[in-house]
């Protein structure tokens, strides 16, 4: 550890406690403190610490390098490397070890006098110091001292310039003679222990790193390369090393000690330190020359020799202790992400931690956890601060447990199941239905298709019409010929149907409507369809029982009087003041009944536009009073406001089609709803549909979703749903049985349902269904293999064998116990090949962890991961 500039060394042995290496050896130790208080003889170093200054040593000049003795005794001793080349060893502070007294002061002198770069304590055989030098002709670099070593007889043929008093002091104390002699013509810069084996020495010597085995210091492993400075071990993975050399670091793998697994670029300006975090797995900090922030890279696993391709994970950041320039650094021993920071200029210190980065996770079930550091926390929600109703994927996971979406007899009840809350799911499931029903009323199927035109969408059906024919009608009750024209075809007929205001194509079949509206206390749109329909005696008469009615309005007995007075008079005082007053009405479809009354023939802006009004009752309006060229150009443009704003009452006009999934996909982008995108997609979509990439991408979603919330009963009765909806999504056979002997298939019909197939046995054909086994191959009559646990040859129904006290003829025969349930299906190991009948296989693995099989060791279910995992839909 070089101290050119200021330097740090964390004590081994009190995680209070460091020294900062300069000009001298400052001991400090850390305490708690107040923001507040200011104890004179501190040092601040954050609002929660200071320092205080325990003991100065200025008894070695020229020091070039420390080192802190690693074991607890004795206590505070220090190896100091000096510019001359020799080692001192001195302490701090008074100590009263009488072993500590006799190796301080103790001299460590090379032959030839050059600086020592670098000190490496052994952290096991910790008598042995390492010392880098610099190169020296053809002497040693690297000289290992043995401190317990007593002074050399080289001393006494000193120079005779010196005084005997002199002479005695240093016999005492100077050693000349290392343990060990390694490096040759060399210089060495950095140096430290491996910590898998402390018989080798990894040293960082001028054109090359190599590692120096003490058991054979003739031979030694190394590879050139310029990043020679700074060797330090990884603490948590021995075999990990870095180094540096100019602005870049190199990181090595000992096990394959040719190249650099990694390398960092870091800035242009040279390092000064690198150095491993020992509380945090992968974390390396750097720090450049003249800089005041400290980078890190945290290396998300240990980059590996082995397949040059793969590349690591790393994410680099930076920290600010300080404004001012840093001098060095030093990771807290113990203390996690905890370093001290000194400054270059002032010597002023900074205990700052290094905040860790946050993963968050958020589950399928709405938790959230997130992780910093060694801790794991979970956010508990309290007080009423929080809705979880409106998170879409908590009202995705209550509405699968309700099977929503998988009532295809009542399609509008998947609304109810939905939780019937929703205005725009009650509209889809409803248009939904109405599509249905037509469907299969009318019968009308597209060649090549088995998908009916209904399902094509308003806008598509208007566009086929070829012309409409144009009537007026009177008033109902009233023999006055209204002047508004209303418009009939077929096409037109059909779009009624599809917004529900007639079930059979008949307007008769407006009073079911208009009577369902009322039992649903819906009185303002009862009597805005009664209305639309020419028929305002029906009108004034709902809004007259809804004002009457429990919880009624009784404004509406105004709005029926207002309505009573209508007159077809142009310049009327009815017509003048309804149509400034109408504006001031609460209820939508009060307003729009108004603005039809007072509408000129063919202009209905004031109904057409109104967006408060539900989608089917505007179109259902447009396809009764607009003409030919009108009607087109208004479903085209509402077409267009649903598709841009997602709003599901638009697959009325869109259908499941093209245009469908377009208004699905702003819909699921503003929701994120796959759910709801799936099932409806597969109502009575074409197969080009089904096909888009955006449709398949919903229900893949909303499959994985269902398998995170372990809803695998709900994710197959999806998939069978799916199958029905869309026979192409049914997937292939993947996985069957074959006979060890003959190879082939032992099929579903012989060997699943023993009882509905040929009937194969070891014996032949057996006519007898309570003697009839299938424990051979169907092929080759080979035997079945055996179940583990009952010893019966698969293939024999679980409930069919016999139990204790039971004969064969006795077994109770019902259709449950005659059909190949999935306790009889054949399951084995993929690890061990051992196995038997499902039924037996799961009972077993209730109660014992290693396979039934004697002498066999596997852990067959926990090799499974979700096998041990119970659906969360099992109820």
């Amino acid at each position: 550890m070089s101290c050119s500039k200021p330097d740090i060394l964390w004590s081994p042995h009190h995680p209070d406690r460091y020294v900062i290496c300069d000009s001298e050896l400052g001991l400090y130790r850390i305490c708690p403190t107040l923001p507040s208080e200011s104890k004179p003889g501190t040092l601040p170093l954050s609002d929660q610490t200071a320092a205080t200054l325990l003991a100065i040593n200025s008894d070695t000049p020229y020091m070039k390098c420390v080192a802190w003795y690693p074991k607890h005794q004795p206590e505070c001793l220090l190896a100091v490397g000096q510019a001359n080349g020799r080692v001192v060893l001195t302490s701090l502070g008074q100590s009263h070890n009488s072993e500590c007294k006799e190796l301080v002061g103790k001299e460590f002198v090379p032959k030839h006098a050059r600086q020592c770069n670098t000190l490496a304590w052994n952290p096991v055989d910790s008598h042995i110091l390492a010392a880098g030098l610099d190169k020296h002709r053809a002497d040693f670099s690297v000289l290992l001292w043995d401190i317990s070593s007593k002074y050399s007889p080289e001393t006494s043929a000193v120079t005779a310039d010196k005084t005997r008093s002199t002479l005695d002091l240093e016999s005492n104390t100077v050693v000349t003679k290392p343990l060990y002699e390694l490096g040759q013509n060399d210089a060495c810069l950095s140096l430290c222990w491996l910590l898998r084996d402390p018989k080798l020495l990894l040293a960082g010597m001028h054109r090359n790193l190599a590692i120096f085995d003490l058991r054979n210091t003739s031979q030694k492993t190394f590879v050139n390369t310029k990043a020679i400075q700074g060797v330090t071990v990884d603490p948590h993975f021995p075999d990990r090393v870095a180094s540096f050399f100019e602005g870049q670091v190199a990181i090595w793998d000992l096990r394959k000690f040719e190249k650099p697994v990694l390398t960092l670029t870091e800035q242009p300006k040279p390092l000064t330190k690198v150095a491993w975090c020992p509380t945090r797995t992968g974390l390396l900090a750097t720090l450049t020359r003249d800089s005041n922030i400290i980078r890190l890279y945290d290396m998300q696993h240990a980059p590996t020799p082995i397949g040059d391709e793969t590349e690591p994970t790393i994410i680099e950041r930076s920290v600010q202790p300080s404004d001012s320039q840093i001098g060095s650094f030093a990771w807290h021993p113990s203390s996690q992400n905890r370093m001290v920071v000194v400054s270059a200029a002032n010597r002023s210190m900074t205990d700052f931690t290094v905040f860790e980065r946050i993963s968050l996770a958020w589950s399928s079930t709405s938790s959230l956890m997130w992780a910093c550091g060694r801790h794991l926390y979970e956010c508990a929600e309290e007080g009423e601060g929080t809705d979880t109703d409106t998170d879409i994927a908590t009202r995705m996971r209550q509405r699968a447990q309700g099977r929503y979406g998988h009532d295809t007899t009542n399609v509008w009840r998947n609304h109810v199941l939905a939780g019937g809350k929703d205005p725009q799911l009650k509209s889809l499931w409803y248009d939904l239905s109405y599509m249905k029903q037509c469907a299969e009323d009318l019968d009308l199927k597209l060649q090549g298709n088995k998908q009916s035109v209904v399902y094509s969408g308003i806008k598509n059906i208007v566009k086929t019409s070829s012309g409409a024919s144009e009537s007026r009608r009177c008033w109902s009750g009233s023999e006055r010929q209204t002047d508004v024209p209303r418009f009939n075809s077929e096409e037109r007929s059909l779009a009624l149907r599809l917004c529900g205001w007639t079930s059979r194509g008949s307007e008769q079949d407006v009073e079911l409507l208009l009577r369902t509206l009322e039992q649903e206390q819906e009185w303002e749109r009862a009597a805005a369809v009664a209305l639309f329909n020419m028929d305002i005696r029906r009108a004034i008469q709902i809004l007259n029982k809804g004002a009457t009615a429990e919880r009624g309005d009784l404004n509406l007995n105004v709005v029926a009087m207002a309505l009573s007075g209508y007159t077809d008079e142009k310049s009327s005082l009815w017509r003048e003041m309804c149509s400034s007053l109408r504006l001031q009405l609460n209820n939508p479809y009060l307003c729009v009944m108004f603005a039809f009354l007072t509408s000129e023939p063919g202009a209905y802006d004031g109904v057409l536009n109104e967006s408060s009004v539900a989608v089917r009752d505007r179109v259902a309006f447009a396809s009764m009073f607009l003409n030919d060229t009108q009607l087109p150009r208004y479903i085209d443009k509402l077409s267009g406001e649903m598709k841009e704003t997602g709003n599901l009452e638009g697959i009325l006009l869109t259908g499941l089609t093209k245009d469908g999934v377009d208004l699905m996909e702003s819909y699921v982008d503003r929701t994120g709803d796959v759910q709801t995108a799936s099932f409806c997609m597969l109502k009575g979509s074409t197969g080009d549909v089904l096909k888009d990439p955006r449709v398949q991408c919903w229900i893949e979603n909303y499959r994985n979703l269902l398998d995170a919330w372990r809803f695998w009963h709900r994710r197959a009765e999806f998939d069978i749903h799916r199958g029905k909806l869309d026979p192409s999504s049914k997937p292939l056979a993947q996985v069957f049985v074959s006979c060890n002997f003959c190879g082939k298939s032992i099929s579903y019909s012989c060997a699943a349902m023993p009882h509905q197939g040929r009937g194969f046995s070891q014996y032949g054909v057996s006519g007898s269904p309570t003697k009839s086994k299938v424990t051979s191959c169907p092929g080759c009559r080979k035997p079945l293999p055996r179940c583990a646990l009952c010893l019966m040859n698969m293939g024999t129904p679980v409930s069919n064998c016999p139990g204790p006290g039971k004969s064969e003829e006795k077994t109770d025969l019902t259709r449950e116990n005659k059909l190949a349930q999935f306790n009889n299906w054949f399951t084995w190991c993929h690890n061990c090949r051992h196995g038997g009948h499902a039924g037996h296989i799961l009972s077993w693995f209730r109660d014992h962890s290693e396979c039934p099989v004697s002498a066999c060791t596997c852990r067959c279910m926990q090799l499974d991961t979700t096998g041990n995992l119970v659906p969360s839909d099992s109820s």
